[in-house]
């Protein structure tokens, strides 16, 4: 048997969410997939929980205007629905050791930033310190407009406004593959306790870890616009005792991510990470998130650089997330992919790829611009 809707989102996390919202808001009948037990169980409850101001992305990328747009939309949505979040702002900060190199780095930061139009002040050691005493560093750049949210109850209030206006969520509902429906948009197998065939007109894959299993498993999708998929964990250790810092701290950021940098939560609790580690699981289904107690050590002289009070018997194993990403290690970051029928070579099917940082902050702003772009009914 085969059931028909408008619209089919294929993964539930922050992204999904804020598309099933949008769609249900433009009065579009919704169905969001999820292949867990509930939303948001991989990437978005594994991460920093920051809302970042737009300062790292190459000016003009998909990344830097959607984080710019995203943050903006996200600060006021989290206002009207009551959602926990805190403009705590951020010092990135060039170290000692550094030297020169990292002073450089730090002025490419801040150009970059200006041409997002994001305004990043520079501090000396002095005017650093003078902000957050325990802070070691030879300049450093403020951000004003970055902050912290509660990403579950971000996502709870996003679920809750798409199904009041319509959206049905459903999990334990993994899509096993599809193709072009005959009759028109896109027909697909979603296995599961009651598997079932389902047809609809527009298909919007948001499936994190699995979006490129799930197109390769598409009949009829041109193979040759699919990026790479890798895979590069980052593991978090929490800090016990009184938080160092009242605002975030970021040390210059390097080729795999944005370093080891200091975050708090809204109860004050502060945590380092992510690091980066390039792991090669068997797939999507088969992320090991343990945290290696280990890797203590090099979090100890990353932190010193910018803290060197740190008591490493502080440091407690945390969680870990697993970060989807679309270039190889070594290779420059890579901008979000956003693909639409012509891309994908489906009609009516569209796929995102490489959604890591910044997809939280910038999930309103990249679920409205996939929106306008997908086909009418």
């Amino acid at each position: 048997m085969t059931e028909r809707v408008d619209c089919v989102v294929v993964g539930a996390g922050v992204v999904g969410l804020a598309l099933a919202r949008a769609l249900a808001r433009k009065g579009r009948e919704v169905m969001l997939l999820e292949a867990a037990e509930t939303f948001g169980t991989q990437t978005s409850s594994r991460n920093s929980e920051v809302i970042h101001a737009g300062v790292y992305y190459a000016p003009g990328s998909l990344k830097a205007r959607l984080c710019v747009a995203g943050r903006k939309a996200l600060y006021a949505f989290c206002a009207d629905h009551g959602v926990t979040h805190l403009a705590c702002e951020k010092l990135i900060v060039a170290s000692i050791e550094g030297g020169e190199a990292e002073r450089t780095r730090l002025g490419q930061v801040q150009e970059r930033a200006k041409a997002a139009g994001v305004d990043l002040r520079w501090l000396s050691a002095r005017d650093a310190t003078a902000l957050e005493p325990a802070l070691r560093c030879a300049a450093a750049l403020h951000s004003p407009e970055t902050g912290i949210v509660d990403t579950h109850a971000l996502m709870l209030a996003l679920l809750g406004e798409a199904e009041a206006h319509g959206a049905l969520f459903v999990p334990h509902a993994p899509v096993l593959g599809g193709r072009a429906d005959p009759a028109g948009g896109v027909a697909l197998a979603v296995g599961g306790a009651d598997p079932m065939t389902l047809s609809a007109r527009l298909v919007i894959n948001a499936a994190g870890h699995g979006a490129l299993p799930l197109s390769r498993a598409m009949a009829g999708v041109r193979p040759d616009p699919l990026p790479a998929q890798h895979f590069c964990k980052g593991s978090y250790f929490s800090l016990s005792g009184r938080a160092p810092f009242s605002r975030l701290i970021y040390p210059t950021p390097g080729e795999d991510s944005l370093g080891l940098h200091y975050t708090r939560d809204l109860g004050g609790r502060g945590r380092f990470g992510p690091d980066a580690e390039w792991i090669t699981p068997a797939g999507p289904d088969a992320l090991d998130y343990r945290v290696d107690p280990g890797r203590v050590l090099p979090f100890v002289d990353a932190i010193r650089r910018y803290w060197p009070d740190l008591d490493p018997g502080r440091l407690q194993p945390d969680y870990a997330g697993v970060r989807p990403k679309i270039q190889a290690p070594g290779e420059p970051a890579h901008d979000f992919v956003v693909h639409g029928p012509a891309d994908t070579g489906i009609p009516g099917y569209m796929a995102l790829y490489g959604i890591e940082s910044p997809g939280l902050t910038s999930c309103l702003a990249l679920a409205d611009l996939v929106v306008e772009n997908a086909p009418c009914p």
